[in-house]
C-alpha cells in the first residue's frame, strides 16, 4: 500500500467539546496530517482563501474541509456555497460533519457539492467511533491538488 498523502484538514467547528473530541478521534486512527481548527463560517472562508487573518499566508499542502452547518457568521451551507462557486476552492473535498439529519439539508448540501454527508451521533461512544471510522478512511483516500 502507498504512504499515507500529505493534506491539512481545516475543521469549521463552532463547538469546542465537538472539535476537541473530533481532534482526538482522528489522532486515535493514526491520522498524523495537520488540523487547523476555526469557530465559525467566515474564518473558513478566510482561511480557504487566504484572507482576513490569514491574509498573505500560503498552504504547502491539498486540503479536506470538515464542515459543521450550524455556526455562527456564515453557516455550513453558506461556506459550502461559496467553495464550490470559487474556481480556488472549488475542488476541495468537503465532508459535512453535523448533527442535522434531515433528508431534505442532505440533500441540499450534495446539490451544492459536498463529497460526503456524515451525520454525528449524539451518543460519546458512537460518536467517537465514527470519528475514527472517518480517520481511517481519511487514510486511504487521494485528495486532488487545488490547481
Amino acid at each position: 500500500m502507498s504512504e499515507a498523502q500529505d493534506f491539512t484538514i481545516l475543521l469549521a467547528e463552532d463547538n469546542p467539546g465537538h472539535a476537541r473530541l473530533t481532534e482526538k478521534n482522528l489522532r486515535r486512527a493514526n491520522l498524523a496530517n495537520d488540523i487547523i481548527t476555526v469557530r465559525d463560517g467566515q474564518q473558513a472562508l478566510d482561511y480557504l482563501l487566504s484572507q482576513g487573518e490569514y491574509a498573505g499566508s500560503k498552504r504547502d499542502s491539498p486540503l479536506v474541509v470538515l464542515l459543521d452547518l450550524n455556526m455562527p457568521v456564515l453557516d455550513g451551507y453558506q461556506v459550502l456555497e461559496h467553495m464550490k462557486e470559487d474556481k480556488r476552492t472549488k475542488r476541495i473535498p468537503v465532508i459535512i460533519l453535523t448533527t442535522t439529519d434531515d433528508e431534505r439539508e442532505v440533500a441540499r448540501c450534495y446539490d451544492l457539492g459536498c463529497s460526503v454527508y456524515i451525520t454525528k451521533p449524539v451518543e460519546y461512544e458512537a460518536f467517537s467511533a465514527a470519528i475514527r471510522k472517518l480517520g481511517q478512511f481519511l487514510s486511504i483516500v487521494t485528495i486532488p491538488s487545488e490547481e
